[in-house]
């Protein structure tokens, strides 16, 4: 059982969210969030508070009369649960939950303590609402997706539970679960934030720090198996580069080469005696794909730590309109559902995902090319030239793939389009942006898949199990136990989406 305190970090969200570990909120907590409540209930009753006693959006102006102010919220909950298209899987989902149950424990939204105490109960049973990827346009929040997620917590829509799609009021009366008390402002407060994009966000910051290092030890062995000089990534030669994230890229693959007896040191074989050489057999440098790994994946690993901290900034904070001060008895009105923070730190990620496949798909071309890399086969085909074909079907895949990628790289965040009768004349598209990026990440697994694979048939190849890395090796005989060893071409599609299955769920 994890108490939320303060906070949410990273590691308490992937305890929460990938390790299914329990949630509680702590005391004084609850106890803020009740006297939030309490003091929104005593100070909206002579005052207009938006969506207390206030129409929505452009009907602001409305105002509503005591008798329809809960009747106002229910309305507003199940007139936007109008969501489309695929679902949002359930990991995403419980992000989402936790993004927005951390976000109204801040006490700056005036619930009922009975949306907390729901909440949570529903993400430690594991119930979770069905929620649609499209709908938000993340800038009064993600008002649709949130919708779906308030629907569940009235009791109605539907849920996912146990792998079974069922009406909530079904699985509610099996579990003994209330519906939430609406009291004041508990539709638009559980509706008006940034907490879709944000759980879903969160969760590709996981994958995408996971990509990276199975991109790290990829491109590592690669120099290693071809027998590249090491200077490239040396300590001297990056350290003269100010950039923490080209430094600690090639300090990470230092330590996945340090055992190895193949990388080559440059003064052993090129730093002699040349006077009677008129052509250097060995490459005096490699392609950009093995050398210039630090400079490329550094970008992806220092823009990376910022979406991060961003992301957090951004659970960690009351995004929700108007926004309740108890300390100064206040009520403020403005725009902290905006969601462009979010937006473009997806859009930003996304670009360096693309960047990653791009890279994999590179290193793989590398591969498959024999007047590249002079030392494999074509496509590293371990059969006859000719009758067999190796890796060539598969490097079709890879490459449409990471084009894929490159289309959906365009921007999210610029492609604002004003709605809600231009009382929204500028939004973020910051759940498409997430939504995106997910797509994006899921495809470059794809390619590092397609790679992995090739790299451990080369590795069958040159019969160099027992001089690579102990990381090499390890890597090796992980990606063996999906994927025999063959000759004879084989049915790839079964053992391309097994090794994408394994590294998006395990870590190197």
């Amino acid at each position: 059982m994890i108490t939320i305190k303060g906070a949410l970090d990273l590691n308490t969200f992937y305890k929460i969210i990938f390790e299914n570990e329990s949630v509680a909120i702590d005391n004084q907590i609850k106890a803020n969030v009740n006297a939030s409540f309490e003091f929104l209930k005593e100070f909206s009753a002579n005052k207009v508070i938006y969506g207390v006693n206030t129409g929505f959006g452009p009907m602001a102006q409305y105002k509503i009369k005591d008798e329809e102010r809960i009747n106002l919220q229910y309305n507003l909950i199940r007139s936007h649960a109008s969501g489309s298209g695929n679902l949002i899987p359930q990991k995403y989902v419980r992000a989402t939950m936790l993004a927005r149950l951390n976000t109204l424990s801040l006490g700056r939204s005036g619930v009922h303590s009975s949306v907390i105490n729901l909440m949570t109960t529903l993400i430690n049973k594991n119930i979770t609402p069905v929620i649609y990827e499209h709908g938000g346009v993340g800038a009064s929040g993600d008002l649709v997706q949130l919708a779906h997620l308030a629907l569940t917590l009235i009791g109605e829509g539907e849920v996912i539970y146990k792998g079974e799609r069922e009406l909530t009021k079904t699985v509610f009366e099996r579990e003994n679960l209330k519906p939430i008390s609406v009291e004041i402002r508990e539709g638009i407060a559980l509706m008006n934030g940034t907490s879709v994009m944000t759980g879903i966000g969160v969760v590709n910051t996981i994958y995408t720090r996971r990509l990276l290092n199975w991109m790290v030890s990829i491109s590592a062995s690669i120099n290693e198996i071809v027998k590249a000089y090491d200077d490239h990534l040396s300590l001297e030669l990056n350290q003269s580069k100010k950039h923490i994230g080209q430094r600690e890229i090639a300090k990470m693959m230092r330590q996945h080469l340090k055992d190895s007896s193949l990388v080559r040191k440059r003064e052993h074989h090129l730093y002699t005696d040349t006077d009677e050489v008129d052509v250097f057999e060995d490459k005096v440098q490699e392609y950009y794909s093995l050398r210039c790994v630090p400079q490329i994946l550094g970008p992806v690993l220092d823009t990376l730590n910022t979406v991060e901290r961003i992301l957090f900034e951004e659970i960690n904070s009351a995004n929700d309109n108007p926004i309740i001060d108890l300390e100064n008895k206040h009520v403020y009105h403005g725009g902290n559902f905006h969601g462009d923070y979010v937006s473009l730190e997806m859009d930003k990620l996304k670009l360096v995902v693309t960047k990653m496949s791009m890279l994999a798909e590179r290193q793989l071309n590398y591969l498959v090319n024999p007047k590249l890399n002079d030392i494999l086969p074509a496509f590293v085909n371990l059969g006859t030239l000719g009758l067999n074909f190796g890796m060539q079907g598969s490097q079709f895949t890879a490459t449409s793939t990471t084009a894929e990628n490159q289309m959906l790289s365009n921007s999210m965040y610029v492609h604002s389009i004003p709605n809600n009768n231009d009382n929204q004349d500028i939004v973020s598209m910051g759940t498409n942006a997430a939504l995106i990026t997910k797509k994006v990440i899921e495809n470059a697994f794809e390619v590092v898949a397609i790679e992995l694979i090739t790299i451990i048939q080369a590795i069958e190849y040159l019969e160099v199990q027992n001089e690579v890395s102990s990381k090499t090796r390890k890597m090796y005989e992980d990606i063996r136990k999906i994927v025999p060893k063959f000759k004879e071409d084989i049915i790839m599609y079964p053992y391309i989406n097994e090794v994408k299955n394994y590294i998006i769920n395990n870590e190197i």
